[in-house]
């Protein structure tokens, strides 16, 4: 397994972690606050995991533009930024 995909894993497993940290808050009637910075906590680290993919998502798709000049490909990474980027 290579470096980046296991920095994904361990990040998409600490992110596991923090949502059933979430569910125990919910379960134990903690504070709406508390919940809310844990979600806050989750969405930040979702965004920078997605970050990291899209970035080897592009990196990868633009070499594969280049060498074919595919217009199809340049479309299909557009479509995938607007979708992260909303």
């Amino acid at each position: 397994m290579n470096e980046s995909k296991k920095n994904i894993l361990i990040r998409l497993n600490r992110i596991e972690g923090q949502i059933r940290g979430i569910q125990k808050m919910i379960e134990n009637d903690e504070e709406c606050r508390s919940v809310l910075i844990q979600l806050s906590a989750v969405k930040s680290a979702l965004d920078s995991t997605s970050a990291i993919i899209l970035d080897t998502h592009a990196k990868k798709c633009l070499r594969g533009i280049i060498e074919s000049k595919d217009e199809m490909d340049i479309e299909e990474l557009m479509d995938l930024m607007k979708k992260f980027l909303k």
